[in-house]
């Protein structure tokens, strides 16, 4: 719990970059095995050192040894030819009584005391020992066994050039560790550098291909599997990016389209009410024809809002019925306003029928069949050259609305194109228009479970055959 307030401080001191916190991993990492190393060798070498360091004193003990002798029942030191360097750091012992010492010590020097303490097991045994000026000596005893006395020979070995080569080989880890170190982090940063240049480069494609909404995908073949699977990660991205940016432009084209009309018929009004003096009578005609067109882009945009937010897919989206025939006569009257009739169209004469005077319903609201056969029944308008005729019949399952007009009609060779977003058969014809309508209207009636379709065999003019589920 003491370490809570610490936590905020290691963060601010770690690295921002994945670079650099694996690289401070890989260190770290690095320095506990390097520790770990180091530790474990200079512990061996010193122990190797002790060995060959007891192994001399015992070669020496055992040469001393052949210079005493205990057959007799004393105990008697013979005098060799040049016994002076055994005599160097010798103690020889009969029992526990001191025969021999070094000259340069006396009685009660800690190397004398030690020789006893140790001479008096019996048994061979080593000890270390801090002598003048902390110098570390080192003693082993040897037994001398004989016939009717026993003797033990004590050497000693200063220790220093040993402890010398034991720090010059701990300076020397130390030094070699740090170098290790030095460049193991280095060979990470730029092998972690390397390895992280592809994500890097994943990583600005993938910024520069959403921003634009590019078909481009990194792909999985040719890869390691860990940047094959961000590749196929971030192609799921885009692909969702790109969709969301084709439907967001889509959304805007057609609110753009759809909305042009009943913003049309609010100028025109305005212009037909401005152009003379007006009675009171022609004043709330104009109200009521610019309250209409207001509530049709309030539906408009209610409709494409919904059906961008339910990504058209759920029938939820229109819920309700509609009664067929009513809003098709609305439509229809609608559609003979002066500001409506486009100039190319003499006479308009909008016809409902319905089979057998029975009552025609579809399972969408009324604003929703509004949205669906406008576009067609606004196209019709707009090419025919006297008549648009509007029949709803009852087909099984639903309800059928055709629409035809005497205009000159499609294209064969712009059928196939009629339902893309964006295409028009002759942009160049005087009429204003995107391309949006009929796509839309097809969208639309197909996210409830309809359908709009074209008649290429109808002639002549065009019919467009707009199904809807029954309410």
């Amino acid at each position: 719990m003491r370490s809570a307030p610490y936590r905020p401080v290691f963060r601010r001191l770690a690295p921002r970059t994945l670079r650099g916190r694996l690289s401070l991993v890989a260190l770290t990492t690095a320095a506990l095995l390097i520790t770990a190393l180091t530790i474990v060798f200079n512990t061996v070498m010193e122990r190797q050192l002790r060995h060959q360091a007891d192994d001399e004193l015992r070669a020496r003990a055992t040469a001393v040894a052949a210079t005493v002798d205990t057959s007799g029942p004393r105990v008697r030191v013979l005098e060799a030819a040049d016994d002076q360097p055994l005599d160097t750091n010798v103690w020889i012992y009969a029992g526990q009584r001191l025969l021999e010492r070094p000259p340069a010590t006396t009685g009660n020097s800690p190397l004398t005391r030690t020789a006893g303490r140790i001479a008096a097991r019996g048994t061979p045994g080593c000890a270390t020992v801090r002598a003048a000026h902390q110098r570390p000596v080192r003693l082993c005893a040897r037994p001398v066994p004989g016939g009717h006395a026993t003797a033990t020979v004590v050497t000693a070995l200063d220790l220093t050039p040993y402890q010398g080569s034991a720090d010059t080989l701990l300076r020397g880890s130390l030094v070699l560790g740090a170098a290790v170190l030095v460049c193991a982090y280095v060979l990470t940063r730029l092998a972690v550098g390397r390895a992280l240049r592809p994500v890097r480069t994943m990583t600005d494609q993938a910024t520069q291909w959403s921003a634009v909404g590019s078909d481009q995908r990194f792909g999985t073949g040719g890869e390691p599997v860990e940047l094959a699977r961000l590749g196929a990660s971030l192609d799921a991205l885009l692909d969702r990016i790109r969709a969301v940016l084709r439907h967001e432009r889509q959304l805007t084209g057609e609110l753009s389209h759809e909305l042009r009309t009943p913003l049309t018929r609010i100028i025109a009004e305005l212009d037909w009410w401005r152009s003379r003096p007006r009675s009171a009578a022609e004043t709330r005609a104009v109200h009521e024809v610019i309250d209409d067109a207001a509530r049709s882009m309030r539906t408009i945009c209610d409709t494409l809002l919904r059906d961008a937010r339910d990504n058209a897919a759920d029938a939820s989206a229109a819920p309700g019925t509609a009664d067929v025939v009513p809003v098709l006569r609305r439509m229809a009257q609608r559609l003979g306003t002066p500001a409506q009739a486009p100039a190319v169209v003499e006479t308009v004469v909008a016809a409902v029928v319905a089979a057998e005077d029975a009552r025609l319903e579809a399972g969408v609201t009324p604003a929703f069949l509004e949205r669906v056969v406008g576009p067609p029944l606004s196209n019709a308008v707009r090419y025919a050259r006297s008549t648009v005729t509007v029949t709803a019949r009852r087909v099984p399952g639903g309800v059928a609305i055709d629409i035809t007009d005497d205009g000159p009609g499609v294209p064969e060779a712009f059928a196939g194109e009629l339902f893309q977003p964006g295409r028009r058969a002759d942009p160049g014809d005087g009429h204003h228009g995107a391309g949006l309508g009929l796509p839309l209207a097809r969208r639309l009636a197909r996210s409830v479970g309809g359908e709009v379709s074209y008649d290429a065999g109808h002639r002549p003019g065009a019919r467009f055959t707009v199904t809807l589920p029954a309410g």
